[in-house]
């Protein structure tokens, strides 16, 4: 039976430790921009369909 190297197994879980907590935290910090990102398109595109509006009201008048 084979001995376990448990220097090089903390290692590599460290490191497996370490990419997943910095996946995580960079998924989250995407989804924030990606959150504003959609907020200032819902923005804009409201304020481009009021912008219709008041065109279409002043050629009816």
């Amino acid at each position: 039976m084979e001995e376990i190297n448990y220097p090089l197994l903390i290692v590599v879980v460290v490191l497996a430790v370490g990419l997943l907590v910095w996946l995580i935290m960079r998924n989250q910090k995407d989804e924030k921009s990606l959150e504003k990102a959609i907020i200032q398109t819902e923005i804009k595109d409201a304020e481009e369909q009021e912008a219709h509006k008041n065109n279409d009201a002043d050629k009816e008048q």
